[in-house]
């Protein structure tokens, strides 16, 4: 994929083998950087499962919340077995993605599907484990190649609209404070 860029947030993982699992599969598919909150992992930090060690070459980052590090110019994508979601089946993953999972023994939290602008299951009978999960994701992006959705358009869209906004504020501010000085 040559247009890509994807990060994963994960949201209070329960272990540090469902770290380390998720950082070889990380590494195997070019994500470019992870991060997780929670204190669970803080406790037992050692990636008995990354056996590629991709830790020592891609940044793993506490984070206090997800909404606060997405990063710049990249689509939040939950990934939760949630009613709403749309199926991983016929998804059209965003150029630069930012897919945040939830911890093996819970959900994420609806502030944090709140803040996300699309949110997918993968069809399965039941739950899958935390990096299983990120694997299937993130072969999905890979199969599905640059047929990428029209998340960036809209956020050029949104940035272009902010930015003659913002323009237009201070073309008026200048203009009253001229009037001030007559």
């Amino acid at each position: 994929m040559t247009n890509s860029y994807a990060c994963i947030g994960l949201f209070n993982p329960k272990s540090p083998e469902n770290v380390g699992s998720v950082m070889r599969a990380a590494g195997c598919y070019g994500v470019n950087s992870v991060f997780y909150t929670g204190t669970r992992y803080d406790h037992a930090k050692p990636f008995y499962t990354d056996t590629q060690k991709i830790y020592e070459t891609l940044p793993l980052i506490g984070v206090n919340e997800l909404k606060d590090i997405i990063p710049l110019g990249c689509v939040p994508v939950a990934v939760d077995l949630i009613a709403g979601a749309k199926s991983l089946t016929s998804y059209k993953h965003p150029a630069r993605a930012f897919y945040i999972f939830g911890p093996e023994d819970g959900t994420l939290k609806k502030e944090i599907t709140d803040f996300c602008e699309d949110i997918v299951y993968i069809p399965t009978e039941g739950c899958m484990n935390l990096a299983a999960t990120v694997n299937v994701v993130l072969y999905d992006r890979l199969a599905k190649g640059d047929n990428f959705s029209h998340h960036q358009e809209s956020l050029k869209k949104k940035k272009h609209k902010d930015q003659t906004e913002n323009h237009c504020a201070t073309l008026n501010n200048d203009d009253s404070s001229d009037e001030k000085v007559r």
